[in-house]
């Protein structure tokens, strides 16, 4: 995208095509305009046509141009925090309605795809979180304590069975969670436009929001050439928010993330290495993730931006990890490289926001995009069809709040990652 291969590396020369989508050009009317086209402004607009509503979607770039098309692909369930802490945050109440749709958010993006036909390479062997050491395996022990007291389909490996799993002895056990899989991340949020469009939607990309204003009981939320009248809108653009919701991107901290893909590997090293294609992260403070395409390239990531120094430290600590992970790659030599962002609220739990009346978004995912992304959408698709009411979605409304030294923090997150893996790189 953009002429600029590291944005979206293999994802962008491995997907399906992406499909017509015009800029808008002159006035048009709908009932809901959604402003954004990743995960959660594509499944709202799929959702809510299905439904019979007339929506008009939004997106600056392309489809899937933020977190959507940049991520590594892992389809989980819940967030990064334990689940016993989100009740303390939220309150019972909340707490328990987001842990039950987030925990159950990876079955509904397998229901879309198999309702919908969407080839994203889709694989259902469930995620392996890799506990590095004591401290890390009683960590996924209790979280999968926690998830398990849910009803929730976990359970805890031994060293040895982990190992037969990805290849390595490097872990002291891992989390299998059979809700979680992996997929093509751009090439699923480009089905899922397929589908929305076939449904009735219509999507403009190249189409920024730059300005919105009240129009009698309506909303007109102009871009360079057009504009839409609509009685609702769905701000979705998240961490990649500019223009009229700028404030998503600043009450979030930037934490960058970066992925390399090697060249496929062989029959015999696929044998050994993921031979189930499980989604692999660790338990590190700078985590580290892996995972396999389907053609057979080693997908590894972990925090940092391929930008200035980092490019060189990130891409030498990544191939001397990949090495002690597994040796018998031998020197591994990368495909494509690419990074994005990965916005992070203060306590990493979503936020609902309600900007306006008849405004409303979801934010702050907090690296989980795909699962909560999928959900959140059709949860403002049902509020907006009137399915569910303001007290009975899974998030109170919380005021937009910009993160305090969010750029010091950021930059903090970044250099601390070339720190650690310059450290790492002599190993």
């Amino acid at each position: 995208m953009l002429n600029d291969p590291r944005s979206h590396g293999l994802w962008e020369r491995t997907a399906p095509a992406a499909p017509l989508t015009p800029p808008l050009s002159g006035r048009v009317d709908a009932d809901v305009v959604i402003v954004g086209g990743g995960y959660t402004g594509i499944s709202a607009a799929l959702h809510l046509a299905e439904a019979g509503t007339k929506v008009v979607l939004l997106e600056a770039t392309e489809i899937g141009f933020g977190g959507a098309g940049r991520n590594v692909g892992l389809i989980n369930g819940g967030m990064w925090v334990m689940p016993s802490e989100i009740p303390g945050v939220l309150g019972p109440v909340y707490g328990e309605r987001v842990l039950d749709l987030l925990g159950n958010a990876p079955l509904l993006v397998r229901a879309l795809i198999e309702k919908h036909g969407i080839d994203c390479e889709l694989e259902k062997n469930g995620t392996l979180h890799c506990a590095v050491g004591q401290s890390g395996l009683e960590e996924i022990k209790e979280r999968c304590s926690q998830w398990a007291a849910r009803g929730a389909d976990v359970r805890i490996l031994s060293a040895e069975e982990t190992a037969k799993r990805i290849g390595t002895t490097a872990y002291a056990g891992s989390l299998l969670d059979m809700r979680a899989g992996t997929l093509q991340p751009l090439a699923y949020v480009r089905g899922l436009a397929k589908a929305a469009i076939a449904a009735g939607a219509k999507i403009h990309t190249g189409s920024a929001a730059v300005s919105t204003e009240r129009d009698g009981s309506r909303w007109v939320v102009k871009t360079t050439n057009g504009s839409v009248s609509a009685d609702w809108i769905i701000v979705a653009s998240e961490y990649y928010s500019t223009g009229p919701w700028e404030a998503v991107r600043k009450e979030q901290v930037l934490l960058p993330y970066f992925n390399f893909a090697t060249k496929p590997l062989s029959a015999e090293q696929l044998k050994k290495i993921l031979p189930g294609r499980e989604g692999c992260w660790d338990t590190k403070e700078v985590l580290s993730s892996f995972r396999m395409d389907k053609a057979g390239r080693l997908v590894f990531g972990s925090c940092g931006a391929l930008r200035n120094t980092g490019a060189a430290i990130h891409r030498s600590w990544a191939k001397r990890a990949l090495k002690k992970l597994f040796p018998d790659l031998g020197n591994v030599e990368f495909e494509t490289e690419w990074y994005g962002r990965i916005g992070m609220t203060d306590d990493a739990i979503p936020r609902f926001h309600k900007f306006a009346p008849n405004v409303v978004g979801f934010s702050g995912y907090n690296g989980r995009g795909i699962a909560p992304g999928t959900v959140f959408g059709k949860t403002l698709a049902r509020h907006i069809l009137g399915e569910l009411s303001e007290t009975d979605l899974p998030l109170p409304v919380r005021d937009v709040v910009e993160a305090p030294l969010r750029n010091l923090k950021g930059a903090y997150y970044e250099a601390g990652a070339q720190i650690a893996h310059f450290a790492g790189a002599r190993f």
